[in-house]
């Protein structure tokens, strides 16, 4: 975003709606720290200036990536989904995408308030590839950027681009949850943001959760956050057969 320097009264009624501080009051003008936007549009779609001097710009690549994993109402043109455009992974009675004895990731690198350099996303994704994953390879546009699933690295391009979060989904096999769970944590010191770790389980036919189980084993805290089928959508996946319908 840009504020237009003829129409802006130096108000500051929109400083305090930007998710990263980026409007900044410099002596008597209230400018955007063009580093720090990350173009997510908040400031814009609240139509809150009296003067209309809040204005998108024109975004070229790679720029226009902060406004792809930013701005929610942005349609990504890889995965023709809104904002970041992960593809939802809490449909898994559906989509049959995880089964028993294997373990789903959702790695968020970023928030709100805090943001994240595409760099910081690579590191993450990096240190992820070492143990050896199986990148989800559709409706992710963080795997998109990668030039080299098997080792993480992504275009070098963008990696300079600021966003709200990124975010890596992946699975594995069940034994090596210790080790993702291990280089997660080596690298979130590694890392100028935040990490949030999201695992995905098929539940046994007695009701419990064996990833969690096994994460809390390994000393980390788990909060169950379940989400119901109440089985709206129309089967994928027949997990007898081990194969799509």
């Amino acid at each position: 975003m840009i504020i237009n320097q003829e129409k802006c009264t130096s108000c500051e009624t929109c400083v305090p709606y930007c998710p990263l501080g980026a409007i900044e009051v410099k002596g008597d003008m209230v400018d955007i720290n063009q580093e720090e936007c990350v173009e997510c549009g908040v400031c814009y779609r609240l139509d809150l200036c009296p003067s209309e001097a809040i204005e998108p710009p024109e975004l070229k690549w790679p720029r226009v990536l902060r406004s792809h994993y930013s701005d929610p109402s942005a349609r990504h043109p890889d995965t023709q989904i809104m904002g970041r455009g992960t593809m939802e992974m809490k449909t898994n009675d559906v989509s049959g995408r995880f089964c028993q004895g294997e373990v789903g990731f959702g790695v968020e690198v970023g928030r709100p308030n805090t943001g994240t350099r595409l760099r910081d996303v690579e590191k993450v994704g990096m240190a992820i590839a070492k143990v050896g994953v199986q990148w989800e390879t559709e409706g992710n546009p963080t795997y998109y950027l990668m030039t080299d699933p098997a080792s993480g690295k992504m275009r070098d391009d963008v990696l300079e681009e600021k966003v709200l979060s990124a975010i890596h989904e992946f699975k594995t096999p069940l034994k090596k949850l210790k080790d993702v769970l291990e280089a997660i944590e080596k690298v979130s010191k590694e890392v100028d943001t935040v990490l949030s770790v999201c695992i995905i389980t098929k539940l046994e036919e007695d009701g419990s959760i064996p990833n969690a189980e096994k994460a809390r084993e390994l000393g980390y805290n788990v909060a169950i956050n379940p989400k119901v089928n109440v089985g709206l959508g129309r089967p994928l996946f027949d997990f007898e057969k081990g194969g799509n319908v």
